[in-house]
C-alpha cells in the first residue's frame, strides 16, 4: 500500500458532557484517504481521569503533562503511520484521545515505547472494531466550520 498522505489540519469546538459540563473537542480534518485505505479498522480510545476545574477541566501542571503525551503520540504516528490520532476530548474531569490502528498488537508495543519517558500515566483503555469510522463521523458534525474552512 502507498504511504498516506495525512493532513495536520486540527479544529477545535465547544461541546456538552451528559453532565452538561463543557468539553472541548479537537478533531482532525481530511481523514477521508484512512477511512477508505481500509486498514484502519480497530478505534482505541485512551482515557485519562483527573480531578478538574469547577468547570471540569485540568490543572495546569496535568494539562502540560497531557499536551507532553499528545505530541509525544503525534511525531511517533507521524514517523510510523501505525495509528492516527483523529480526536480529543477534554473536559468533564477527563482527556479522552481517539485512535484508529492497524493492529492491536503493533500498537501496544509502540504505546509503550512512547509512554516509556513518562512515570504511569493513569490511563485507561478501550478498543472497538469501527471500520465505518462512525466515531469519527460523529464527532466531525460538532465542528463548526469558518468561513475559510473547506468543510
Amino acid at each position: 500500500m502507498a504511504k498516506l498522505k495525512l493532513t495536520d489540519e486540527w479544529w477545535t469546538a465547544p461541546a456538552q458532557a451528559d453532565d452538561g459540563r463543557l468539553v472541548m473537542v479537537t478533531g482532525r480534518r481530511d481523514m477521508d484517504a484512512a477511512m477508505a485505505a481500509g486498514v484502519y479498522n480497530t478505534r482505541i480510545e485512551i482515557t485519562w481521569r483527573y480531578q478538574g476545574d469547577s468547570a471540569g477541566m485540568p490543572p495546569d501542571a496535568t494539562a502540560r503533562l497531557m499536551e507532553q503525551v499528545t505530541d509525544a503520540m503525534a511525531a511517533e504516528f507521524r514517523r510510523d503511520p501505525m495509528a492516527i490520532l483523529t480526536g480529543i476530548y477534554t473536559g468533564a474531569d477527563e482527556r479522552n484521545w481517539v485512535l484508529y490502528v492497524r493492529s492491536l498488537h503493533i500498537f501496544q508495543r509502540k504505546l509503550n515505547e512512547i509512554l516509556e519517558p513518562f512515570e504511569q500515566l493513569p490511563l485507561e483503555f478501550y478498543a472497538e472494531a469501527d471500520p465505518e469510522w462512525s466515531e469519527y463521523q460523529e464527532m466531525r458534525e460538532t465542528e463548526i466550520p469558518d468561513e475559510d474552512s473547506p468543510v
